[in-house]
């Protein structure tokens, strides 16, 4: 028997249970339903500068292709609940299998390769797949989901699942992961979460405690203040945060400071943002600004507004700088809405930087050649049903 045939025969048991619990809820007479989904189709045109590695792999400039169909499917009955979001995509891309989803290190393969070629393919997966019990005080859900920690606004050092990159443009969905999740609600309106995440080494396909994460947060108030408290063991390194969310005048302030122990080294992140809402020319505007330190002796601060300029359409400028190269990234998204179901998103990014800094362009291994990229170009036109 094969790897792949023993790890399926590993997963068979707990994956038979999961499916079985979906089905009755699913399927029961007196159970709701909620159906939807969306496609987007997206184009991302990016050029590089002569000195760039990428000029010479592909070229002056290059564009990437997608399309999605995402369909949305959830069912109640009593106090217990299943959803499933499945995801059909076809991918065209001159570096495509450097931006191919896989479950390699996830619990359940759950992503299958239709067809692939050498700069396209086309695939299905299920993002999002479990079971959930809601009671008085307390909600359970176990399978495929999504989990978002912490106070970040850009950055998110207490965010230990799969947290957005910073220059993320359509952060909608979180990609999923295989974990058991816990959530107890107190009387005074504090609550305990906690969460097993379980991963597999992607050299042996075995599940490992290493690989995965243990983590238990505090929520809590204190007057008109809130705060967590974070204990983890993520990877096999005890993480240990503190958050805190209150308002200073008009204005919201939050901050996060996370230390990770490991064997060989201790880690401390911070990052602590302000964002508020104001008119500006008859126009609703929310400004952010966001400093964070990445434990290695990185300092970055990322600012954002975000302007109403009609009640269909929105501009974000946004910077986020390495304050010590200096190098940053300028961003222009904007968002409009074309109908009540149609949206268009879109994004002019450009890096600001010299040779060597993080935005400008990395040193690439190969002298006088940078992992340099000049103005890339972003476009999504979603529909929603």
């Amino acid at each position: 028997m094969d790897r792949s045939s023993k790890t399926l025969c590993k997963m068979r048991p707990s994956w038979t249970l999961l499916l079985l619990l979906a089905s009755v809820i699913a399927f029961a007479d007196d159970a709701s339903y909620e159906f939807g989904g969306h496609t987007k189709l997206r184009v991302i045109g990016q050029s590089y500068p002569d000195d760039s590695l990428f000029r010479d792999l592909v070229g002056s400039s290059a564009a990437d292709a997608a399309g999605e169909l995402r369909l949305n499917f959830s069912a109640k009955k009593n106090r217990w609940s299943f959803h499933t979001d499945y995801q059909l995509l076809g991918l065209y891309s001159e570096f495509l299998p450097m931006g191919m989803p896989n479950d390699g290190r996830r619990l359940f393969d759950f992503t299958k390769i239709i067809s692939e070629g050498s700069d396209n393919a086309w695939l299905h997966r299920l993002d999002r797949f479990w079971v959930g019990y809601t009671g008085d005080k307390t909600v359970i859900r176990v399978g495929r989901q999504a989990l978002s920690w912490g106070n970040g606004l850009f950055f998110h050092p207490m965010d230990l699942v799969n947290p957005f990159d910073p220059t993320t443009i359509d952060t909608e969905y979180k990609t999923g992961d295989d974990m058991a999740y816990l959530q107890y609600l107190r009387d005074n309106g504090d609550d305990v979460q906690g969460a097993a995440v379980f991963r597999r080494n992607p050299a042996t396909g075995d599940v490992e405690s290493d690989e995965g994460t243990a983590a238990l947060k505090y929520h809590g108030f204190a007057g008109e203040r809130e705060y967590d408290v974070l204990v983890a063991d993520n990877r096999g390194k005890t993480v240990v945060g503190l958050g805190g969310v209150s308002s200073i005048g008009g204005a919201v302030w939050r901050a996060d400071i996370v230390v990770t122990d490991a064997e060989d080294e201790t880690r401390v992140e911070v990052v602590t943002n302000l964002s508020h809402s104001w008119m500006w020319n008859q126009r609703n505007v929310s400004g952010s600004a966001e400093y964070y330190f990445d434990g290695d002796d990185r300092h970055y601060v990322a600012g954002s507004l975000m302007i109403e300029m009609s009640p269909l359409w929105m501009v974000t400028p946004t910077l986020v700088t390495n304050v010590n190269d200096p190098s940053a990234l300028l961003q222009f998204v904007t968002q409009y809405s074309l109908g009540d179901n149609t949206t268009f998103l879109g994004s002019v990014n450009i890096p600001l930087g010299s040779n060597g800094t993080e935005f400008g362009g990395p040193e690439s291994g190969i002298p006088n050649r940078y992992l340099s990229f000049d103005v890339g170009v972003f476009a999504q036109l979603a529909w929603y049903f």
